[in-house]
């Protein structure tokens, strides 16, 4: 597969932004998709190119398999990325799983000499930071109920049972890769890392969430929301104003 192909298969651009001078890459949670974050491309074009991975298995790349590793989901990541127009300084922004991924894919940049200017990681604890979790090896019935319990799936496909059924193994493969996730010991990155976490998040404490700051060589900041694991989407404005004031201030 060419480079340019890679990158097509891998990123998605929802409203293009040639004048832009700086580029937000949005990595999605378990059993999302790059759609996740049409909003937030609308919202921020005007400041940054705004771009979001798709990962394997869903959407317009559901005949895939899905990926069980986020180290391969890194590697993929990046490479789609370095194949992609770097013509632009990177931001990362990523939700739960997607949090972990932007930090692993920065690392991998980092090497290369293109570290992100900047990570978001929202509703995820720190890498070093391991629960025992096991979502990956219930039946589809106990998948589906943790689906629902977070609220983070789109409400039309809970509801569709066919095309729950169809993407539940893409949903599973991203759950054994998160679950079966261990960081390296000691694993950090140069870019400063901000961590957006909800109060009451029953996957994400407030300590797990401060526990991000030694995993950066950079400054560390830490902004909390009222809400559970999904606090994004019931403050998706006051989230979008912490993006926008990155990159206008």
């Amino acid at each position: 597969m060419t480079t340019a192909a890679t990158a097509d298969l891998w990123v998605r651009s929802y409203h293009p932004a040639p004048d832009a001078t700086a580029r937000l890459v949005c990595f999605p949670h378990a059993g999302g998709s790059a759609s996740f974050y049409f909003p937030v491309s609308a919202a921020l074009s005007s400041v940054a190119d705004v771009v979001a991975v798709q990962y394997p298995g869903r959407q317009d790349r559901h005949t895939e398999k899905g990926i069980e590793s986020i180290a391969e989901l890194a590697d993929r990541a990046a490479e789609a990325l370095r194949a992609y127009d770097d013509s632009l300084p990177l931001t990362f922004f990523g939700h739960s799983m997607g949090a972990v991924l932007a930090f692993e894919v920065a690392r991998r940049l980092e090497r290369d000499g293109r570290a992100p200017a900047h990570v978001f990681a929202s509703g995820r604890r720190a890498p070093s930071s391991h629960r025992p979790e096991n979502v990956h090896q219930r039946d589809d019935d106990g998948v589906i109920a943790e689906m629902r319990k977070l609220s983070g799936t789109d409400p039309r496909v809970l509801g569709d049972d066919e095309v729950l059924r169809m993407v539940l193994p893409a949903i599973r493969s991203d759950y054994t890769a998160i679950e079966t996730y261990r960081a390296e010991p000691g694993a950090q990155i140069g870019s400063p890392i901000t961590v957006l976490v909800g109060d009451d998040d029953p996957r994400t404490t407030l300590d797990e969430a401060r526990a991000w700051e030694p995993h950066t060589l950079g400054t560390f900041d830490m902004k909390v929301f009222p809400g559970g694991h999904f606090y994004l989407t019931d403050h998706a404005q006051e989230v979008i104003a912490v993006l926008k004031a990155h990159f206008t201030s």
